[in-house]
């Protein structure tokens, strides 16, 4: 049986500090975790995220997304 690649999103504040909130949910395909956050990058700007890096199996996979301040 063969695993999946995991795919998660860490989010940052304007200083590079990880948030503990929100936080990202665990997707099984990188298209999904990208939709994901293509989706929500409002909301989570609005809760002072400021950059996202995208994690595959906990490795950074450049590039790093910058939100816009709310």
């Amino acid at each position: 049986m063969s695993m999946r690649p995991r795919w998660e999103w860490r989010l940052e504040d304007e200083s590079g500090a990880v948030l503990d909130r929100p936080t990202s949910p665990v997707f099984d395909a990188r298209y999904d975790a990208e939709e994901w956050l293509g989706d929500h990058w409002r909301a989570l700007a609005e809760q002072r995220v400021r950059r996202a890096v995208l994690l595959n199996e906990g490795a950074p996979v450049p590039p790093t997304i910058a939100l816009p301040a709310a």
